[in-house]
């Protein structure tokens, strides 16, 4: 399917839905599909770590779980984005948690049989449903007005809130679950991610129709506004993917590394999964939760002021983890609600620069590409941040990244100096 309405003196006649009333079935639908998939995303990040390194042995190689999700959610992000482009977003999303929920039942099995090349096979298959979980924001933009994408794609963010809270905080109860049908205590929270990843694809293949990307083409065709309503033919919009990639980058690595090490971190301090499993899932909500009122700061003063923003918040997560008491749950819990806020900061604020950028012509495409850019510095900052806390510290780990953050002011200051 390439097109959702014919050529011809019958396609004058065929009705096409309402921009504005399909938009809203479509984020309805859209957050949905992600309620269900926040929690199989969370399942990697709470025990992900922990469970390498109880396989392994080594805090060293801890950080490879989410280095080879992120990873995985790079190829995955190419293929979504491709699938999406050939053929609309319903398919193109669906495939990829399908591809989510095949993972976690790789990992079960890998746990099971205590095989750690299988674990890590799984794990990088899992990363398809990271890379969906984030390529659904794109849809909740496609057929938003220009000065509404940043809230449009914020509201599918925050959707992943529901389940991304409750997925680290069933960690505990997940387990217990998994122990009794003799499969490990640490492999439980991706059961209820293979069940989530596959609800999700199921919910998105049934309902997301129309598909918003195929419409906001027809609608684009039909009114002759795609030489009018894009920019990425200027040198403004051809300029904007750079800047919102940059940020993204930025905010993905520093953030992975941080929330990688910090399960590991507690658990050295002496701290249970339960405890581990709260500070996670703090953090994933104040990744998605302020999603609403970020996307109304970016469309009300810009999507530059935005991602300055991430940069200090960043900076003060960073700082804060690092001098928190390894025994303080209340400050490392405070330190990952900063880290998850700044990353939300970036996140809508790059997504607004990139949508704003790109023509529907090539929109799916682009962003696929754009975040592989992003998987990959996850993937960097998830493994870096094992071998660096093994050489120095957390706390040498959450300051370094801090300050790393910083870097999206010279960017967003260039951007703002071109323009």
């Amino acid at each position: 399917m390439t097109s959702t309405a014919p050529s011809g003196p019958t396609a004058a006649i065929l009705p096409i839905p309402d921009a504005g009333q399909a938009q809203a079935r479509v984020l309805r639908v859209l957050v949905a599909s992600q309620v269900l998939s926040g929690a199989g995303l969370a399942a990697g990040v709470t025990v992900g770590a922990l469970l390498a390194q109880d396989m392994l042995g080594t805090t060293s190689l801890a950080g490879l779980p989410s280095a080879l999700f992120t990873a995985g959610s790079a190829l995955a992000a190419v293929a979504v984005g491709r699938i999406s482009q050939a053929r609309g977003r319903r398919p193109g999303l669906a495939a990829g948690y399908l591809g989510g929920a095949i993972g976690s039942a790789g990992v079960i099995a890998a746990a099971v049989l205590s095989n750690p090349v299988l674990l890590f096979l799984a794990l990088f298959v899992y990363g398809a449903g990271t890379a969906t979980n984030l390529q659904a924001r794109y849809a909740g933009a496609d057929l938003a007005q220009p000065n509404h994408r940043a809230r449009a794609s914020s509201t599918v963010l925050v959707a992943t809130t529901v389940g991304g809270v409750a997925g680290p905080s069933l960690a505990a109860p997940t387990g217990a679950f998994a122990e009794s049908l003799g499969i490990p205590n640490l492999a439980g929270p991706f059961l209820l991610a293979g069940v989530a990843y596959a609800l999700a694809a199921i919910v998105l293949t049934r309902w997301l129709r129309p598909d918003p990307l195929l419409l906001a083409r027809t609608l684009a065709e039909r009114e002759g506004a795609n030489a009018t309503a894009d920019t990425a033919g200027t040198r403004e919009g051809r300029g904007g993917v750079v800047p919102g990639t940059l940020v993204m980058i930025l905010t993905q690595l520093v953030m992975v590394a941080i929330m990688t090490m910090t399960p590991v971190h507690m658990h050295d301090h002496g701290h249970g999964t339960a405890a581990s499993g709260l500070v996670i899932a703090i953090h994933i909500g104040a990744m998605y939760l302020p999603s609403p009122l970020t996307g109304w700061l970016v469309d009300r003063y810009g999507r530059l002021a935005i991602a300055a923003a991430s940069g200090l918040t960043l900076l003060a997560a960073g700082v804060l983890a690092a001098l928190a008491p390894g025994d303080s749950v209340a400050l490392l819990a405070l330190a990952l609600a900063l880290l998850g806020l700044g990353w939300n900061f970036g996140l809508v604020a790059g997504t607004a620069i990139i949508t704003d950028a790109v023509p529907l012509a090539t929109r799916a495409k682009t962003q696929g590409m754009v975040d592989v850019s992003i998987a990959l510095a996850g993937a960097t900052g998830g493994m870096a941040s094992g071998i660096m806390v093994a050489a120095t510290s957390y706390p040498v780990l959450a300051l370094t990244g801090g300050i790393l953050a910083l870097a999206v002011l010279p960017a967003v200051a260039a951007t703002a100096y071109r323009r």
